[in-house]
């Protein structure tokens, strides 16, 4: 009987016998079938990559061909109209004096509208999840964060943006007072800041108290301070830290005659 030499059975490999009888190593491996697993693992990635580039998929234990992207999950292949998009509702808006009717998706903010379908790139996207400020507009004279508002529940109101305040060439005087008073850096917080200021402003005017408000039980227009103005604005960031000059500059305009916003 043949006798597998010592380096074939360190090797795991199979000795057989030459012509003349003398053990002989292969480096193949013992096959139980006509087939070594080698070659079953190649011809089945082989045959994979097939059905993969034909897109051919099981369905009820038949092959069928699928288009490519047309596969469903159980939920839509329970409702046949899952996935598709919804369809467009009728808006009215009053931007910044100009009625506009438009055919808006369901799910669109006023933010992207503003910026995406009516060009007003003013109002900034920032954090997109209402808690820096850049994208705050002004709905019927209060301010709101846009990033966080659907446009459909705001139908028929009357909306102001940063590009809304000023009246031609001549700049609304919370804009002339941001840039006596250099309240701002880079500028890119700079539209939602000042809008948000001017709907403070109005807040004072009507009497809204603040945590930090001193009597709350007065009524009429709040005693407007820089610890006001610090907390009425504190939902508005500005990364460069301008802050000193954001609130000389609402102080300024709070104090101007023409404006008749607060009593000090």
């Amino acid at each position: 009987m043949a006798q597998k030499s010592p380096a074939a059975a360190s090797a795991g490999v199979r000795a057989t016998p030459s012509a003349d009888g003398a053990p002989v190593d292969t480096d193949e491996p013992r096959r139980t079938s006509g087939m070594s697993r080698r070659d079953f693992m190649a011809n089945l990635g082989t045959a994979y990559a097939g059905t993969t580039a034909l897109g051919v998929g099981s369905h009820g234990g038949r092959a069928v061909a699928e288009r490519p992207g047309s596969f469903k999950g159980p939920a839509e292949a329970q409702d046949p109209g899952a996935g598709e998009p919804p369809s467009a509702l009728e808006l009215s808006l009053r931007v910044n004096g100009a009625e506009h009717r438009l055919q808006v998706d369901p799910r669109t903010t006023l933010l992207d509208l503003l910026r995406e379908r009516m060009g007003l790139a003013g109002t900034k996207k920032g954090c997109d999840h209402g808690q820096c400020g850049a994208c705050t507009v002004l709905i019927d004279g209060r301010r709101i964060n846009s990033c966080l508002a659907l446009a459909l529940s705001y139908d028929g109101a009357d909306v102001t943006t940063i590009e809304g305040l000023a009246r031609g060439e001549a700049l609304h005087p919370m804009q002339a007072a941001f840039i006596r008073h250099d309240g701002l850096q880079c500028g890119y917080c700079t539209s939602g800041q000042i809008c948000s200021a001017v709907g403070m402003l109005q807040e004072i005017e009507e009497g809204a108290a603040s945590r930090v408000t001193s009597d709350v039980m007065r009524t009429g227009a709040v005693q407007l301070t820089d610890d006001e103005i610090r907390e009425r604005m504190s939902g508005n960031i500005c990364r460069c830290g301008a802050y000193p000059g954001i609130v000389a500059a609402v102080r300024e305009v709070s104090l101007m005659p023409t404006m008749r916003r607060t009593r000090t």
